[in-house]
């Protein structure tokens, strides 16, 4: 995943990811898009995503997913690695956006978050 490019990691239906994208575009960036939802990041992706995050997996997940519930991922007795594989399997689980620079990233919530990396 390191790159010189920014990539952002997008759901073109989301909001927050739209208006992250524009913020982006307004300053002249055109990042690379991670359409994550129809490919997936694999399950080292993810562990180096979460890496450059600086989070532990239950951080990046998004609880108002029905997936959430239906897996059961608010077990506490879930670690990480379950975690991964709940996102990798189902991407929807994975807040968003993210834009990665370089070995950072930051999740754009709000969308201005992702104007912290851009030095």
């Amino acid at each position: 995943m390191p790159s010189a490019t920014p990539l952002l990691y997008h759901n073109p239906r989301c909001s927050k990811s739209r208006a992250a994208l524009a913020l982006l575009n307004e300053r002249g960036i055109e990042p690379g898009i991670v359409a994550y939802l129809e490919q997936p990041p694999s399950i080292d992706e993810l562990r180096a995503l979460l890496a450059r995050l600086g989070l532990g997996a239950r951080e990046l997940l998004r609880k108002g997913e029905a997936e959430y519930e239906e897996l059961g991922l608010d077990d506490p007795a879930l670690g990480d690695e379950a975690l991964i594989a709940a996102m990798h399997m189902h991407p929807r689980l994975i807040e968003r956006p993210i834009l990665v620079v370089g070995e950072r990233a930051v999740i754009g919530r709000p969308p201005e978050r992702v104007l912290e990396l851009l030095d």
